[in-house]
């Protein structure tokens, strides 16, 4: 198969694995795809995970990757935290958090990060559109904080929490604190619900 033919068919799909272009061409012959990668027309993602050298500089293609390479897996921590602007800082590396081993990838849309939480643990998330039509998961931002404060035992002060340098006045007006309390319940975690004791006093009580 030539590229431009390749690029025709599968472009919309941004990023790719060999059993997807299978699905559609069962003859394919994957010795293309590494002829593809010498001449810089595609990227690999991970082993057997590919995607176009044109979709990587778009905005928001390493979200669809950060689901993309390590499944089960969504967007939470940090990185959603910054999505939803509860935090100013800008977020250099991905962070998921998935049913599976805790595990890091790196490739040419950046550093991606998966922390590992129980099966049971594993919700309070959403689908929400992305680039090319395709959808995204992450938390919800209550879960989102929850997570967080869940995976990060060294937070343990009042001081910790303001280090967080969460937004106020998204905590004031957007945060659902009565969300935030029923996912709370859901974890049964007397840890977490000792750390979130401390936030509410430095962000919510205050």
């Amino acid at each position: 198969m030539k590229y431009i033919d390749f690029y025709r068919n599968f472009s919309r799909l941004g990023c790719f694995d060999v059993n997807q272009v299978r699905m559609v061409q069962p003859d394919f012959d994957r010795s293309a795809l590494t002829r593809w990668l010498s001449s810089g027309y595609i990227v690999q993602l991970k082993n057997g995970l590919y995607a176009f050298k044109e979709w990587v500089a778009l905005p928001g293609a390493d979200q669809i990757v950060a689901n993309f390479i390590y499944r089960p897996s969504y967007i939470s921590l940090y990185s959603a935290l910054a999505f939803y602007g509860m935090i100013p800082e800008f977020v250099s590396r991905t962070t998921s958090v998935t049913s599976l081993k805790t595990a890091s990838f790196s490739n040419d849309l950046g550093a991606f990060d998966y922390r590992h939480i129980k099966p049971e643990l594993y919700w309070g998330y959403h689908m929400i559109d992305a680039i090319n039509q395709r959808k995204i998961l992450i938390a919800l931002p209550e879960k989102a904080l929850l997570d967080l404060l869940y995976l990060t035992p060294s937070l343990k002060s009042e001081d910790d929490m303001r280090q967080l340098r969460l937004d106020e006045d998204y905590m004031a007006s957007e945060f659902d604190l009565e969300r935030a309390q029923q996912f709370l319940e859901r974890f049964n975690s007397h840890a977490l619900n000792y750390r979130f004791n401390l936030l509410q006093k430095v962000y919510i009580y205050d």
